[in-house]
């Protein structure tokens, strides 16, 4: 499957005349918990040469490419997107820089990113983020005898997020198993999630499941906990983080 994305990275690169300059992978399987039939949720920040952004016209900013069997999803942001979008703390660019799964990367390029991510990230606008996707999650199986256990896992990661930035007052990391570890949980609790994570590794994402009533308890009391701080988060700590060098730095060197 590689060999497959990095070819179709390429056929990217090509087609629209941008260079990749990071491809990771994000969903399920870079969390940690991806079903048999999981397809592959590929993620790029690219760039074009320097005399496309000088221009007075909004061009377009995203690429999307869909394999013919729809197993592979490919979505790419430009470079000035992603600066933009890392300077409000995006949650999803803040995972994107934490994919344990990199497919391409230009030498030093993401650990440069990883270190602008650190100085961008907002406790308040990262636990909306997170507080928002657990909510939808949740209200799709709440209440319900039995659920897809894709969406639990979802509204499991999120609560788990929010708990992270309150707990642990940095950005949390992508790979739900490491917050399932590190975080205070109760262990017969996180036990039931470990099991709970190896059934979803040979069920298919359509597989039901009977409702867990303790862990939609634990998802309740992470999004009350969650509502009660978020607004009292403070924001971004450094109010000064030159961007522009950075972006400047990207277009001029290694240009293909």
């Amino acid at each position: 499957m590689k060999e497959k994305i990095k070819k179709a990275i390429k056929e990217i690169e090509s087609r629209h005349n941008v260079n990749v300059l990071y491809a990771c992978e994000t969903g399920s399987r870079a969390w940690g918990f991806p079903s048999p039939d999981s397809d592959y949720d590929v993620r790029m920040i690219y760039r074009h040469e320097p005399d496309w952004y000088l221009s007075l016209s909004e061009k377009k900013d995203t690429i999307e490419f869909m394999s013919d069997d729809r197993e592979l999803d490919v979505t790419g942001w430009d470079i000035k997107k992603c600066l933009q979008l890392l300077w409000k703390s995006n949650g999803a660019l803040l995972e994107r820089v934490q994919s344990p799964i990199v497919y391409l990367e230009v030498p030093g390029f993401v650990s440069e990113l990883r270190q602008l991510a650190a100085h961008c990230y907002s406790p308040i606008a990262t636990m909306h983020h997170y507080l928002g996707l657990a909510r939808k999650s949740f209200e799709g199986i709440d209440h319900k005898e039995s659920v897809r256990l894709k969406q639990l896992f979802y509204a499991l990661r999120a609560s788990m997020a929010c708990k992270w930035i309150v707990d642990r007052d940095t950005m949390p990391p992508i790979v739900f198993i490491t917050m399932l570890n590190e975080l205070s949980i109760d262990e017969e609790l996180r036990n039931k999630i470990k099991d709970l994570i190896s059934i979803k590794a040979d069920k298919k994402e359509s597989y039901i499941h009977p409702k867990e009533p303790e862990l939609n308890h634990f998802i309740r009391n992470q999004l009350n906990a969650a509502n009660e701080v978020v607004d009292t988060l403070p924001g971004r700590r450094e109010k000064h983080v030159d961007l522009d060098i950075f972006f400047r730095k990207v277009l001029k060197t290694n240009w293909k």
